[in-house]
């Protein structure tokens, strides 16, 4: 069990900016359960209802959605990713 938030990533194959948001959580010792929907129509238009995205990744730290690649590096970049990642020290 990690000691952080819950960290969902939604993903689809290939996907390299996928590869690059796991590889970035990795790399900080994040946990995160990959949803992968490469092969799940309704699961895109159900993610695509939850978050109004339709790019991947979708990147869900607690209940609160980050967005894709772009925002994610964002977040890790001005400290707002480790504020999500832990409230509690916040």
């Amino acid at each position: 069990m990690p000691d952080h938030a819950p960290v969902v990533l939604y993903t689809t194959d290939p996907c390299s900016f996928c590869v690059r948001a796991k590889g970035l959580l990795s790399s900080r010792g994040v946990e995160f359960s990959e949803v992968n929907l490469s092969k799940d129509p309704e699961g895109r238009l159900q993610l695509a209802r939850q978050t109004g995205m339709m790019s991947f990744p979708q990147i869900v730290v607690g209940d609160r959605l980050v967005g894709g690649w772009s925002e994610l590096l964002k977040a890790e970049e001005d400290g707002h990713l480790e504020e999500l990642l832990w409230p509690e020290a916040a």
